[in-house]
């Protein structure tokens, strides 16, 4: 829960950035308090004051979320609009590992009173290029020329989830969307089947376009297992639309939204199959991203 001294914080930095002629923007596809600033997209958080050192608490999936985003950034408000620091989101993910967490992934980010990024035991990284810089948020060192819109970056990074997903449990999986990247990897090099696999009794135009399969292999020919449709602007007809083709298979079939209740109405306009159709919602994606990516590690640190 907000406080509202944070809250006034926030204001305190969004009305700054208006006063130095940017666009601000909630990008409300994210939960987080992050804004399109200018050509830049800042996800705000505010310190709580410990006496030594100004505490942030922040979950990976939001950290991750950030990072995919084009020309991003982390202000970290320690206490004072008058200290602020514009770290670019790559910085801070390269430090993750080296910074404790919780079982949750809750990272527990730590700058000094001289506003130093606490990385490890005794290690300090220096912040102070940062530091109430609003101009680095157009810099070309840590700008692209061509943004892309944070809508797409997300349905981007919901495709490498669930390719993620399906790799773990041991589908071969699949995407059309080769070229776009998550976590600095194509999707090419995540799904594990660079054609989509020709299916009897199936229009391949629109099989092929589907966002992420899932297949098992039952000798020598591959079962769609699961099949996913990302839907966040295009009103979801288009998705029931390429996962129809998949109707003489008893594949799973979900639609990934926001928005349940046009699922709910585009499912129901249909006269036959309406049954088949599941709705996930994003965050159900992310949670189970990281839940299966913690049942690794477990997996690994104990070798069972």
């Amino acid at each position: 829960m907000i406080s509202g001294r944070a809250r006034e914080l926030i204001k305190q930095f969004l009305d700054k950035a208006r006063s130095l002629n940017n666009d601000v923007e909630l990008i409300k596809i994210l939960k987080t308090n992050t804004y399109r600033i200018g050509i830049a997209n800042v996800l705000v958080r505010v310190a709580s004051d410990l006496g030594g050192r100004f505490f942030f608490g922040l979950n990976y999936i939001s950290a991750e979320e950030i990072n995919n985003l084009e020309n991003s950034f982390i202000a970290f408000i320690c206490g004072d609009i008058q200290q602020v620091i514009f770290l670019p989101t790559s910085i801070l993910v390269d430090h993750l590992p080296e910074i404790s967490h919780d079982r949750n992934g809750e990272y527990k980010i730590n700058f000094t009173r001289d506003l130093k990024l606490v990385h490890g035991r005794g290690n300090h990284l220096d912040c102070h290029e940062f530091v109430n810089n609003w101009e680095v948020l157009n810099k070309s060192r840590f700008i692209k020329s061509s943004p892309v819109d944070p809508v797409e970056s997300i349905h981007t990074v919901i495709q490498g989830r669930l390719l993620e997903i399906g790799n773990l449990r041991g589908y071969y999986t699949y995407c059309p969307d080769k070229s776009k990247t998550f976590n600095r990897k194509k999707l090419e090099e995540l799904a594990t089947l660079t054609k989509c696999p020709e299916l009897q009794y199936t229009d391949y135009e629109l099989l092929r376009k589907i966002d992420a399969l899932w297949f098992r292999k039952t000798n020598g020919d591959f079962y769609p297992e699961c099949a996913f449709e990302v839907e966040f602007t295009t009103g979801v007809w288009s998705g029931f639309g390429r996962l129809t083709t998949l109707r003489e298979f008893k594949t799973r079939l979900y639609i990934v939204t926001h928005d349940a209740a046009k699922f709910a109405t585009v499912r129901n306009t249909l006269a036959v199959n309406h049954g088949r159709y599941d709705l996930l919602l994003p965050d159900q994606i992310s949670l189970l991203y990281q839940l299966e990516q913690r049942l690794l590690k477990l997996r690994q640190e104990i070798n069972l």
